[in-house]
């Protein structure tokens, strides 16, 4: 048999990389002879800059960035082993873990990290960028990210606004005279997990700026300025960005983005796929294994073993799910191309325990699997 293990990462147990090859040694204990093929998954959130290096045999770089503060991070960002393609994660730079839990405030969060990872990559030389857009602490509309690559945004003074949300209420003037010339040359490509629009009761600061530190008042204040920033955007650049899909991903990073050439928002899980090749492996597998650190009805939603479960279906192979843990309403995932599903923990632990425990209990699970497998055989 040729088996394809494409899994996700276990969070805060195990790479995706590192759920693959438990799996792998599950199996081999029972077929230690099969062809394995580990392809390591991802959705665009976080992980998937080490899924596709790992996918890929890339390279970390590390990178100092603005954090969404101001202050100074250090983040990352991943090359393929072709040197041709960057795998960024915003929230490496923007990231809401980045910000205490009491300073969090999206009136003054940057993306200029972001911004700063992007010119790292075309430094390098890059042809194609894939950029996950998950996890942001910010809410300015990308505003601070396009700085970084030489957007100027103006107030009716002629200065340069300032860092943050509520600065986006100032613009007067964008100008994309001074933008990287490099970014015209290369193929953007976001992804973006959700169709939100920029503005409004489903918009950017309504849906996500709470969990960023939004107050009402704030939400409001946030709305207004995304508003003003997409008005101006329209008259000047002649761009459409506030009823755009997915205009409101990552604090309007989605509706940003839009202002760049050759940029394209994409399903995060389907970057991945296309990114790893994953169709090629599996189009002559005789069985296919995924998995998640936790199955439930939201895993139809663009998570990642309901695409690898998707893309296996298109070829008619079988599909296996080995996943951490399930909630009670998991099941639906059967009607998405999944065709069983097996959770690893074999007995009740702390938290902590359980998460260390993850890559044995995987191991474990995937020769229970591979048993069952062979008495069918």
């Amino acid at each position: 048999m040729k088996i394809v293990i494409a899994p996700d990462s276990f969070k805060e147990s195990l790479t995706a990389l590192e759920v693959a090859e438990a799996i792998e040694t599950g199996f081999k204990r029972v077929f230690p002879d099969e062809i394995y093929q580990k392809v390591p998954m991802a959705d665009g959130g976080e992980g998937s800059v080490q899924s596709l290096i790992d996918a890929t045999a890339g390279l970390l770089v590390e990178v100092e960035v603005t954090a969404p503060l101001g202050d100074k991070t250090q983040a990352f960002l991943g090359i393929s082993g072709d040197k041709q393609t960057a795998f960024i994660e915003m929230a490496a730079a923007s990231g809401l873990h980045l910000v205490p839990f009491s300073q969090r405030n999206p009136l003054k969060t940057t993306s200029y990290g972001t911004g700063e990872l992007i010119k790292k990559a075309l430094d390098l030389g890059v042809s194609k960028i894939l950029l996950g857009i998950g996890g942001s602490a910010t809410n300015d509309g990308g505003v601070g990210m396009l700085q970084a690559l030489g957007v100027s945004f103006r107030n009716s003074q002629q200065q340069e606004i300032g860092f943050g949300g509520e600065r986006l209420a100032e613009i007067a003037a964008i100008s994309l005279e001074n933008l990287d010339p490099r970014l015209a040359k290369v193929q953007f490509e976001v992804a973006c997990d959700v169709n939100n629009p920029l503005c409004g009761e489903r918009g950017a600061a309504a849906v996500f700026g709470p969990q960023k530190g939004a107050t009402p008042e704030m939400v409001q204040q946030l709305d207004q300025a995304l508003a003003h920033f997409a008005k101006v955007a329209a008259q000047q650049l002649g761009v459409e960005i506030a009823d755009h899909a997915g205009a409101g991903a990552a604090g309007g990073m989605g509706g940003g983005l839009l202002l760049l050439p050759n940029v394209q928002l994409k399903a995060g899980v389907q970057i991945i796929i296309e990114a790893t090749q994953l169709a090629e492996q599996i189009k002559d597998a005789d069985l296919v294994i995924t998995g998640e650190g936790r199955m439930d009805a939201q895993s139809i939603a663009g998570k990642t073993p309901i695409g690898v479960a998707k893309t296996a279906k298109q070829f008619g192979k079988p599909v296996i799910a080995i996943v951490g843990c399930l909630r009670e309403d998991y099941s639906v995932v059967y009607q998405h191309g999944i065709d069983a599903v097996f959770p690893i923990i074999c007995q009740l632990n702390n938290l902590e325990d359980t998460l260390k425990q993850g890559k044995q209990n995987l191991i474990s699970t995937a020769e229970n699997v591979a048993r069952l497998i062979k008495l069918k055989i």
